[in-house]
């Protein structure tokens, strides 16, 4: 009798909890974009992960943080590749050579990822914003380091890009394969930029990961989280 009331005890106060749990600590919450903190906890992470598998919660939180979206049709490949549910990144700043195709997760992380953590490294380290980003693309039918056999890349769906370097506005621009390896500012901000990138991305690989990320960042969205 006494553990049924207990049981009882503790159910009542779950459902309250639920009932007046502030949106940002409730996980039946959409993800909101504009209001998901600079430093994302458990929950923010979660609901990030939870966009991978619900498309009409990942354009929806898109839209509500006002952002223009330019969906892309879907594009069947081969076994393992093709683009589906994609769209231009909505990036705030210029890509070169031109806005790449990524899935709506992608997008999502890459929102939270410009404004807490690449635009504040700019503004910390070198006193001024980026203006753009210099990518080696997103989209790519291929396995994991191009090998002959094993599992897909994350590019393999547009469920990842490669950053080469970041043009800012003040004229300058940093590039991974010639500035990584100093000890000024501009290698602090490439430093910045990765930890705060392996804040709202699965993976974010760079130059200390292998050879092959010497010239640039892997950020995906994919099930494996890494930080190299």
């Amino acid at each position: 009798m006494r553990r049924a009331l207990l049981l009882l005890l503790i159910l009542a106060v779950a459902v309250l909890g639920l009932r007046f749990m502030p949106p940002e600590w409730d996980p039946r919450t959409p993800l909101d974009l504009a209001t998901a903190p600079q430093a994302p906890d458990v929950l923010t992470r979660w609901k990030l992960a939870r966009l991978a598998h619900d498309t009409g919660a990942c354009f929806a939180a898109l839209e509500a943080a006002g952002l223009r979206l330019a969906r892309i049709p879907d594009r069947p490949a081969g076994p393992g590749c093709g683009v589906e549910n994609a769209l231009l990144l909505p990036a705030s700043l210029r890509a070169l050579p031109g806005l790449p195709v990524v899935t709506c997760p992608l997008a999502a992380a890459w929102v939270l990822f410009e404004r807490h953590a690449l635009q504040p490294a700019a503004r910390a380290r070198l006193e001024t914003e980026v203006a753009a980003i210099r990518h080696l693309g997103t989209y790519n039918c291929r396995n994991v380091n191009h090998a002959a056999t094993g599992r897909r890349s994350q590019h393999a769906t547009a469920n990842a890009i490669d950053i080469a370097g970041f043009l800012l506005r003040d004229g300058r621009e940093v590039r991974l394969l010639r500035d990584w390896d100093g000890e000024d500012a501009e290698a602090a901000f490439l430093r910045d930029v990765q930890e705060g990138a392996c804040r709202f991305f699965s993976a974010a690989l760079g130059p200390r990961y292998n050879a092959a990320h010497r010239d640039h960042f892997h950020l995906d969205m994919g099930p494996w989280r890494s930080c190299r």
